[in-house]
């Protein structure tokens, strides 16, 4: 994620902020210029602001912003109430709770950064008044209660385009817990988003773009039974040797699955590359030339998937080490076969075709 700069007083901001901390001005992403921006109220109460860089230009702020959800734009001109990440949601969490608008306020956060990317990379993400068989769609659902009081947790999932998420992983306690019941190395909300948005994506470039020949070669027969092969890893395991071929034991369950790990630990290598490229970052080992890197190029328009992982090794690598040093599990712990190489090249044709 990059850094920007307040446009009233030039103070370091961030991708999240709601206000700059030196000169007070309101701050917002406004999508059209995927940047951040100081916004000034205009005059008259009509609710709408300007950009203090530029004062012709006029947005409003998502109806979300009303309960610190959302500080993202919605062009003044534009009807919808709703910023282009926003307008994507079908169910939410029940703002009129404690624990609901906590929930939501996690949730939007990592929704937002999911579609940084998806816009950075011109991806299909149409919503539901442009595409309403299959367009992008998320339920955030709420878990059942039987009469004998027993959670029936909600279930994650992605069917043409409806992405449902489990709210109560917005609580840490609670994901940490279907973590470690799952045995995974790792489970974030954001990683719930970057794979469930890999079906969708799957869906559009690959299903429907005419890629399914090449997509076989490298990822197998996605048309091979997929309830049988869940049901397979739930009884059986991840195959001998699955770390030699996949990204995680998950993705070993269907292509379909291992299509989808890749789209998100691309995600997730490309989005902390910007970051370490935006604060500078510069990994050199003394006595160890082999392990340095440096993030010296646009991560979001590498030249390969070679680019991108010969400078995350490196880094993935110094930042498992420091989380060790604070008694904390690695950040990244997972490893980058050579198969698992070429699924992530496959990746990135994928979505650099999309950015013309």
């Amino acid at each position: 994620m990059r850094l920007y700069d307040c446009d009233h007083c030039g103070q370091t901001i961030h991708f999240d902020n709601r206000s700059c901390v030196n000169c007070g001005h309101r701050l917002a992403f406004v999508p059209e210029h995927m940047a951040m921006h100081a916004l000034a109220q205009d005059e008259g109460g009509e609710g709408t602001w300007h950009l203090v860089a530029r004062p012709d230009y006029r947005v409003r702020h998502c109806a979300n912003a009303a309960m610190d959800i959302c500080n993202w734009t919605v062009s003044a001109d534009d009807p919808h109430p709703f910023c282009p990440a926003c307008r994507h949601n079908r169910l939410v969490p029940d703002a009129s709770t404690e624990v609901g608008l906590s929930q939501w306020r996690r949730i939007s956060q990592a929704q937002r950064h999911l579609f940084y990317s998806l816009m950075r990379w011109n991806l299909p993400h149409t919503n539901r008044d442009e595409d309403p068989q299959g367009g992008l769609v998320f339920d955030f659902l709420i878990d059942g209660v039987q009469p004998d009081g027993t959670i029936v947790p909600a279930m994650t999932g992605h069917e043409d385009g409806l992405i449902a998420i489990r709210a109560a992983e917005a609580d840490d306690a609670t994901r940490e817990q279907v973590r470690v019941s799952m045995n995974e190395p790792y489970r974030t909300m954001l990683g719930h988003f970057r794979h469930e948005t890999g079906h969708y994506i799957w869906d559009k470039l690959v299903r429907d773009g005419g890629r399914l020949e090449e997509f076989r070669a490298i990822f197998g027969d996605e048309t091979i039974d997929y309830g049988a092969a869940l049901q397979r890893n739930y009884e059986q395991g991840p195959p001998s040797g699955w770390q030699d071929f996949y990204i995680s034991t998950y993705a070993s369950t269907h292509p379909w699955e291992d299509f989808a790990e890749s789209f998100a630990h691309y995600l997730h290598i490309v989005d902390t590359l910007e970051t370490a490229r935006a604060y500078g970052m510069v990994i050199e080992p003394r006595g160890h030339a082999e392990m340095a890197a440096e993030v010296a190029f646009n991560p979001y328009a590498a030249r390969d998937a070679e680019q991108l992982v010969s400078a995350w090794v490196p880094f993935s690598m110094a930042l498992n080490s420091i989380h060790r040093s604070m008694g904390q599990p690695d950040l990244y712990p997972f490893v980058l076969s050579q198969a698992v190489m070429v699924k992530l090249e496959y990746i990135h044709r994928l979505i650099q075709a999309q950015r013309g």
